[in-house]
């Protein structure tokens, strides 16, 4: 699937900016947290002696727990609390050591098995050829998704960052968005947001006046209902083709 457009009209004007999403859009979240997930089960049943599908089970209802208690901001992200909270639900009393080492284990697994998606960095570089600007808004907190760019080597290709841990809200609220258009001193329809999630990401971006790009899960054409991006495409190699042709064509 190419860059396939839906609003002439929103992309008549070359982008001064392009925003990015992390997780899903930068690289696929969920083989990194089945990988995670898995290290910190079996190593809870190491330390605890609790059946892996029991811990798994309590980190579940601890994550329903927190995420009720703490909606929509960045802290209901945080495996952490997850993990502290599936503790207490096995009837152990708060053990902080442990607590943070099982912690350290889902990051340190979740961070060795990711993989940028392929194409990633050629769009970034060329970006910084073309005098594009970049940043990232991410929801979660402020520590992890550094760690996260840190991690693939992209900490120099982005000019600027928001978390919702910096703003206060998660998206598709405005907090973030609004934030990182202060930051890069722009109007919203110079901006592009490329983001993989419709509700968080082209929500919140069309609600806010930027482009809104969709990166689809698969290269099947994308069915739309209650919310169109203005583009999407599969592969990043398609709108780096997109975004040069469009420059030499000014």
């Amino acid at each position: 699937m190419g860059f396939k457009i839906y609003n002439k009209e929103s992309l008549k004007v070359f982008p001064k900016a392009i925003i990015f999403d992390t997780d899903n859009t930068l690289y696929p979240y969920l083989p990194a947290h089945r990988a995670a997930t898995k290290a910190l089960a079996l190593k809870a049943n190491k330390l605890l002696g609790v059946p892996s599908e029991l811990f798994n089970e309590k980190l579940k209802e601890a994550r329903m727990h927190v995420k009720q208690r703490l909606s929509e901001t960045a802290s209901s992200h945080s495996r952490l609390l997850y993990i502290q909270r599936s503790i207490e639900l096995l009837g152990i009393k708060s053990q902080l050591l442990l607590t943070l080492d099982l912690e350290q284990t889902y990051w340190r697994t979740f961070l060795q098995s990711c993989e940028l998606f392929p194409g990633i960095k050629e769009l970034l570089l060329n970006l910084q050829e073309l005098k594009i600007q970049t940043a990232i808004i991410t929801d979660l907190t402020s520590q992890i998704q550094f760690r996260k760019i840190i991690f693939f080597g992209l900490e120099d290709l982005f000019d600027f960052i928001v978390t919702s841990e910096e703003s206060g809200s998660d998206k598709p609220k405005p907090e973030s968005f609004k934030l990182l258009i202060e930051k890069l001193n722009l109007s919203p329809h110079e901006c592009w947001m490329i983001g993989d999630n419709l509700n968080a990401d082209i929500k919140g971006a069309n609600e806010f006046g930027l482009v809104s790009i969709h990166k689809t899960p698969d290269r099947f054409n994308q069915k739309y209902n209650e919310i169109l991006p203005d583009a999407s495409f599969y592969d990043f190699n398609s709108i780096n083709n997109y975004i040069t042709k469009f420059k030499l064509n000014l």
